[in-house]
């Protein structure tokens, strides 16, 4: 069994990689009950006031009309592309250059 065999180099690769895998799920699945204690605190605190709900669902609800524009902008670009595009893609010249054969 040489090194320099590329099975014997796939296997290696590939149990180093199974390795770090679950290494890397074992860590995760510590943290995360780590946190599951400390969400557990913190929901057992105070709740949430209604006045920082109403200024929440106004950043919402301004955050949406922007998107709705910025998606209308687009919308309008598009549509003057592809009104741009189209003389050229049926053959026929822009409007006010003409080739004369002079």
């Amino acid at each position: 069994m040489r090194l320099s065999d590329p099975a014997v180099v796939m296997v290696i690769v590939s149990g180093m990689t199974a390795f770090a895998y679950t290494v890397k799920s074992i860590a995760n699945a510590v943290v995360r009950y780590r946190e599951t204690g400390r969400n557990v605190a913190e929901l057992a605190g105070p709740g949430v006031s209604d006045d920082r709900l109403a200024r929440l669902e106004s950043a919402v609800e301004a955050i949406a009309i922007e998107v709705e524009r910025i998606s209308e902008g687009q919308r309008f670009t598009r549509r003057l592309l592809t009104e741009q595009r189209q003389p050229q893609s049926l053959g026929m010249p822009r409007p006010g250059k003409f080739d004369t054969p002079h």
